[in-house]
């Protein structure tokens, strides 16, 4: 089927208001695009973070008159002779294979691979994960779980436990579970992530030994030979008495989510109680580690 798109920029006051217009008068579907590049961390449950300069992009059948379309915007003062707008013929593709053929598999350090399940694995005798992208949560893509993986990689994690501390979709603790880590716990803030770490942990055959806890449910005294935080430098510092309790004597302590710009001031915070190593930065994102003294 083919298919019609019109690009409005817009603000983040209007975007949500256009968004609910464009459904009432047909469109397919409406999504938001960040119009200045801007980063988005993942939202609150229930929140929709947009950015100061947001394009609203709906999707329209071939067939419709988008010159009736603009009029009703126009109408309902949704555009005016300041907002930009782009109508455009969209070329009719599988757009779930489309989809699907961004993702391949991704070596992390020098056993370790991250797998989409529709590709076949490269090497059969690495430590494989299996994990397909989803929605919110980190498939490795991205500088900060990259980081987060290659230092699992390069550990001896035999026999070890590990606490991921804001889990998302489990990859930290489920890497560490298969590069021969005895157990793991997820820890996060959000239900969403315990259900897509289960997930993810069952599709791995790992979920009988990882277990996952709400950040308020998890238990006192939790301590783990490894803990990995793959969060925000802001929430890394305000929870540096959390996370440094976690970490057994002689424990390893990764850490990222955190830009360059941020690393100095992690590092103050952290080794009050660590012996830090020396940060490692990937496209202007950095990976803080140290041993508990």
């Amino acid at each position: 089927m083919a298919w019609i798109q019109i690009r409005l920029n817009s603000t983040n006051e209007k975007a949500e208001k256009i968004s609910d217009f464009l459904e009432e008068i047909g469109s397919v579907s409406v999504t938001f695009m960040d119009s200045q590049d801007t980063p988005i961390f993942e939202p609150l449950p229930g929140e929709t973070r947009l950015w100061g300069n947001t394009d609203v992009i709906a999707l329209f059948d071939a067939q419709t008159n988008m010159a009736e379309i603009v009029d009703l915007l126009k109408q309902a003062g949704h555009l005016d002779e300041h907002t930009a707008y782009k109508v455009e013929q969209i070329e009719d593709k599988d757009w779930e294979r489309e989809w699907m053929d961004n993702f391949h598999p991704m070596q992390f350090g020098q056993r370790l691979w991250i797998c989409p399940s529709w590709r076949e694995v490269p090497d059969k005798n690495a430590v494989n994960v299996m994990l397909d992208p989803g929605l919110a949560f980190g498939t490795g893509t991205h500088p900060t779980t990259a980081l987060c993986l290659e230092w699992l990689d390069g550990l001896d994690l035999t026999g070890k436990t590990v606490i991921d501390f804001g889990c998302g979709s489990g990859i930290l603790a489920i890497a560490a579970l298969k590069l021969g880590a005895k157990s793991a716990v997820g820890i996060d803030i959000d239900p969403q992530a315990i259900l897509a770490s289960r997930n993810n942990a069952e599709q791995n055959g790992v979920a009988d030994r990882l277990q996952l806890f709400l950040s308020d449910e998890k238990p006192e005294n939790l301590k783990a030979d490894v803990v990995v935080a793959n969060i925000l430098a802001g929430p890394l510092k305000e929870l540096y008495p959390v996370i440094s309790q976690l970490v057994k004597e002689n424990g390893n302590l990764g850490l990222s989510g955190i830009l360059e710009s941020q690393a100095s001031s992690v590092c103050e915070a952290y080794a009050q109680t660590f012996t830090l190593a020396p940060i490692a930065i990937q496209d202007e994102w950095c990976r803080i580690t140290g041993i508990l003294k």
